[in-house]
């Protein structure tokens, strides 16, 4: 079995299997996460991105995002600094903060692969859509709280898994990109363990203080 990608551990449970993907659950930190044999290629996972119809004018996509530009509104002038982390083929949130006078850098591994995004600090950083998608939420969240200056938040968006859902029916999980899922204990678990001071959740939206 493989170890948890997020706390190291070996000591999970097979949570559910079917002839086309095995997820197991972390014991410690109760992150759901598949088998990374049966991870897509690089190659395939870029194809599939280039098929999300991303487009930043479209209203439906501006108001699934606009949890976070509000908060980011409230919680930051346009002086400071942010950072669109995952940002894609469609950058809406930067799009629409940037018509609000804020200033974002792009970055993405496969779009926007700028590596001087990453040796830079920001007060505030977005990853909406994004954490569903780390093959080493480990290493991602290490980068993340890295990359905040001190009383940064890291505002995140992604459908958390609680037993109220029916994972075998669960939409969220036939997304081969999606390898991991997250549910209150593993956010609880990020929070004390990558040092964030706080954390809040609102539905889809979890944010990080630093």
């Amino acid at each position: 079995m493989a170890p948890c990608p997020l706390c190291s551990s070996t000591d999970s449970i097979i949570f559910f299997i079917d002839k086309s993907i095995e997820v197991f659950q972390c014991n410690q930190c109760a992150l759901l996460y598949k088998n990374p044999n049966h991870y897509i290629s690089l190659k395939e996972e870029r194809n599939r991105y280039l098929s999300h119809n991303n487009d930043v004018n479209d209203s439906g996509y501006q108001s699934f995002v606009t949890p976070i530009v509000n908060s980011i509104e409230h919680d930051f002038s346009v002086t400071a600094k942010g950072l669109d982390f995952g940002a894609g083929t469609g950058p809406v949130i930067t799009e629409m903060l940037s018509e609000k006078g804020y200033s974002l850098t792009l970055y993405d591994t496969f779009f926007h692969s700028n590596h001087k995004a990453l040796q830079q600090s920001y007060d505030y950083i977005v990853c909406c859509e994004v954490m569903e998608h780390f093959h080493h939420p480990n290493e991602e969240f290490l980068l993340l709280k890295k990359l905040l200056k001190p009383d940064g938040k890291l505002y995140c968006m992604t459908e958390m898994y609680s037993e109220a859902i029916d994972f075998e029916n669960w939409y969220y999980k036939n997304d081969e990109t999606h390898v991991v899922f997250y549910t209150e204990k593993t956010i609880n678990w990020i929070q004390q363990n990558f040092n964030f001071s706080e954390v809040s959740i609102d539905k889809r939206l979890i944010v990080f203080s630093a």
